[in-house]
């Protein structure tokens, strides 16, 4: 497609006074033909130059595997064969859940040589996304023609959660760094629950540790150094449904659940136990439980496009299906978002885990609430809304309360706090001996 330059009409319209001025001065028209002419010669010149424009070779470099709320960068590389250097504005076709930035930009294409440029871009959803194609907009010798060229440049990429924010956490998870990121300084080593090896007594160590039958055969007194329990089993139940849609900082509730499992598997793998998962209200999968570093990449493979959806959280079927999905003893860490409403069938499903299973419920609640509740209260409509705020939240303290008397473990939190609250819940449980 060609189309005029800014260029071309104002030189049309000068023309064109040129004109108007040679019918009352005779003597411009001489004048006016030439121009008619040097402008009619210059117009077929650069139209037939910019029609025959030979195929732009085009490679576009980005990574396959994106975070989700963060920049990154994608490199484009041009080069042609034509015998003048180019001068064009291009704009990238980015995935429509992208921002992105220096969008279109301006280069200088010459002869035979390759050229670069590149301009960042945020992905706004997790799942797979495409760039579509390249489209140039590429000017003609003397300005007077714009020809648009769209190259067919595709490419796929997978939106993963934040691994970004993730490692940062997992750089932590370590035995002497964690409590930098917020978690309870762990149990010394010698006071688990599995036996781990017997050595030289310490001091700090309890005589219930001194093993005295290793002690009369050595001659000198012996300890027996205990670990916590290995080879365990966590599973998440991961609510996908409405209630997880709600943004906080740009991010959904499902899409920080998510950071926040990712880092307590990375953990629960490093102490030996394999982690799993399932989801419901929406897009129902099933991951059984592994162990191995292997085990967190097949979780971000298994999540990095689960959708939240509109459907409601069904607690009572995904309890059964989980039951018969999983046999052995484990630690079920349901993430969701309640309401009272849910109370008899969050209930019953509880019950219903609790008779083989250690149930851990996560249950988001939005910031907008506490602030709420902190704020002064002296107008009506304040101290309206202060009431109805404290109603529901004492709802929700009866329901986990009701909750923990079936046998779970509630954590009425954030979505900003649940990672750091979801490790120390499962070193607490590790060092109780519960599973």
């Amino acid at each position: 497609m060609i189309r005029p330059t800014t260029r071309l009409v104002i030189l049309l319209l000068a023309w064109l006074l040129l004109a108007v001025a040679a019918a009352f001065v005779p003597a411009l028209v001489k004048t006016w033909v030439i121009c008619a002419a040097l402008l009619a010669a210059a117009l077929v010149l650069d139209g037939i130059w910019v029609r025959q424009l030979k195929q732009i070779e085009a490679e576009r470099k980005v990574n396959h595997n994106l975070p989700i709320n963060s920049w990154s960068d994608v490199k484009l590389r041009l080069r042609h064969h034509h015998r003048r250097t180019l001068h064009m504005t291009l704009h990238d076709h980015v995935p429509n859940s992208f921002r992105y930035r220096q969008q279109p930009q301006p280069l200088s294409l010459p002869t035979d040589k390759m050229a670069e440029i590149s301009y960042p871009v945020k992905p706004q959803q997790r799942g797979n996304a495409r760039f579509a194609a390249l489209d140039l907009l590429i000017t003609s010798p003397f300005g007077l023609w714009r020809r648009r060229l769209l190259l067919p440049l595709e490419s796929t990429v997978r939106v993963y959660p934040n691994f970004a924010e993730i490692s940062h956490y997992t750089l932590l998870a370590t035995d002497n760094r964690l409590s930098q990121m917020g978690v309870k300084r762990r149990q010394r080593r010698g006071e688990g629950n599995d036996f781990h090896q017997l050595r030289e007594y310490r001091d700090g160590d309890s005589l219930k540790q001194v093993d005295w039958k290793a002690t009369a055969r050595h001659r000198k007194v012996i300890s027996r150094e205990y670990q916590d329990e290995r080879d365990q089993q966590i599973l998440f139940m991961v609510d996908c449904g409405r209630r997880m849609r709600h943004k906080e900082n740009g991010q959904e509730h499902l899409d920080q659940a998510l950071n926040a499992m990712l880092l307590l598997s990375y953990v629960a793998v490093r102490q030996g136990d394999a982690a799993g998962f399932i989801s419901f209200a929406g897009d129902e999968r099933w991951c059984a439980p592994q162990k191995g570093q292997g085990a967190v990449n097949q979780l971000l493979n298994q999540t990095f496009d689960l959708p939240s959806t509109m459907d409601a959280a069904d607690y009572l079927g995904t309890a059964r299906r989980l039951m018969s999905l999983q046999r052995r003893r484990s630690l079920i860490v349901l993430m969701t978002n309640t309401r009272d409403e849910d109370q008899q069938e969050l209930l019953t499903a509880v019950q219903l885990l609790s008779r083989r299973h250690l149930v851990v419920l996560a249950d988001l609640q939005e910031p907008a609430l506490q602030q709420s509740i902190e704020q002064d209260v002296n107008t009506l409509d304040s101290a309206l809304q202060y009431h109805s705020v404290y109603d529901y939240l004492q709802r929700r303290r009866s329901l986990h309360e009701s909750l923990g008397h079936s046998g779970a473990l509630c954590m009425d939190t954030t979505a900003e706090q649940l990672p750091v609250k979801l490790v120390n819940q499962y070193l607490d449980i590790k060092r109780a001996g519960r599973l």
